[in-house]
């Protein structure tokens, strides 16, 4: 499945030195801002390490997070805001709208656009481990969890950080409702790709293909609604991805409904589903070039030329060939003007996102330490303020796509 995925650039951002001069009035608080610098710099740069796994990952976020955490939770035992929440402007960029940064002076703007990243770079981990030539089950497992890790992500991010925000998320950026959503439903709709591709891989029964199936192609038809509105210069190439995978799921829907339908005798229902999920198939195939002429963010996708792809054309025909045959010479059913209603619901392989939870605080940042952090000793004089760090576009790696073995996993 290389190329198989649509993904979104990740999210830049302006370096942050954490230099708080008199601010910071003890070594201790000192030390904890040196390593807020050296931990986020980290993090920043696994972003864009190949080498880079879940595990690595997690440790590098977790590292950042459980010190940036001293800055936002209440130290000091009252339930006023943390002092030091708001020291701090943060630029970043947004993954739709180009290198134009935004910025807050607020540490869980800050937490909020980091942990995004984390998120994006779940899907691409995703897509990079799905593109390898031969795909184990371990790896599939590590696919469909990350997938899942990033949809709890954005759902966390959603519900328990984003209305945190004294500034309100902007119209069309990165923070507000209708692209996290999108992120949100994406991420289960492509995880259950992957189960799909085991189901059919390990030949289960045509009824749970069909239903799971269907479920999918109903994920990117909200997933593409829930963008309808949004501006057509950021949103028109990923709604594209969006459509062409719902009819494509679709396609599979009709094609494994019409074998459940023959194999209880009813051969003219099975034919006319078969021959919706031609109509389907076609259009997805349409879709797919108009996807890959159309200019927007992200990289493209090339699904259509695809071994997974393909295959389902030539399943879609056979087993429509075979019905015809059958129909001729046994059943001699009419076939109905109108597709069957799917009225499929899916009991098993649905994917729910994988709660997001921040880890513990910083043993560091105590109330102790906290104390010695003093608002009221800004900068001594204006050289010592730092200058305006300008944002530069992430540079992410080039990978080259490997031969297509159909998604096979091993």
């Amino acid at each position: 499945m290389a190329h198989w995925f649509h993904r979104n650039p990740l999210k830049a951002t302006a370096p942050v030195s954490f230099n708080y001069y008199g601010v910071a009035s003890s070594i201790p608080a000192n030390k904890i801002c040196n390593e807020l610098r050296s931990t986020r710099a980290r993090l920043l740069e696994m972003f864009t390490d190949v080498t880079c796994n879940q595990e690595v990952m997690k440790n590098a976020a977790d590292a950042y997070f459980s010190l940036l955490q001293g800055f936002i939770v209440s130290l000091d035992g009252t339930t006023q805001e943390n002092k030091m929440r708001f020291i701090q402007n943060f630029k970043w960029t947004d993954t739709l709208q180009g290198n134009l940064p935004s910025a807050q002076q607020d540490a869980i703007f800050e937490l909020i656009s980091m942990a995004f990243n984390v998120a994006i770079w779940h899907t691409k981990f995703a897509s990079r481990i799905a593109g390898k030539e031969d795909v184990t089950e371990t790896e599939a497992k590590d696919v469909h969890r990350s997938l899942k890790v990033a949809a709890g992500i954005f759902k966390t991010l959603k519900e328990a950080y984003i209305p945190r925000l004294i500034t309100p998320a902007e119209k069309g950026k990165d923070l507000e409702s209708r692209v996290i959503d999108t992120y949100i439903i994406q991420c289960q709709a492509e995880a259950q790709e992957v189960t799909i591709a085991r189901a059919i891989e390990l030949k289960h029964n045509a009824t749970i293909v069909a239903a799971l199936s269907y479920e999918t192609a109903n994920f990117y038809q909200k997933a593409d609604h829930t963008l309808h509105t949004l501006e057509p210069e950021c949103s028109t190439k990923w709604r594209k991805y969006l459509q062409l995978k719902q009819h494509f799921y679709m396609a599979y829907a009709y094609c494994y409904h019409g074998q459940t339908l023959l194999a209880s005798d009813k051969c003219g229902e099975a034919i006319r589903s078969l021959q919706e999920a031609e109509k389907c198939y076609s259009r997805a195939e349409e879709l797919c070039k108009e996807y890959r002429q159309t200019k927007g963010p992200g990289t493209t996708a090339k699904p259509s030329e695809q071994l997974f792809f393909r295959k389902l054309g030539g399943l879609i025909r056979n087993t429509l060939e075979k019905c015809q045959r059958e129909n001729g010479f046994i059943y001699f059913h009419k076939v109905p003007a109108e597709p069957p209603v799917l009225e499929l619901k899916a009991s098993y392989g649905l994917a729910e996102p994988v709660p997001f939870e921040m880890p513990p605080l910083n043993e560091q940042c105590t109330p102790e330490v906290y104390a010695t952090f003093d608002l009221t000793k800004g900068p001594k004089n204006d050289k010592a303020k730092p200058k305006e760090e300008e944002v530069k576009p992430v540079k992410e790696p080039d990978l080259k796509p490997q031969k297509d073995s159909g998604c096979t996993i091993s």
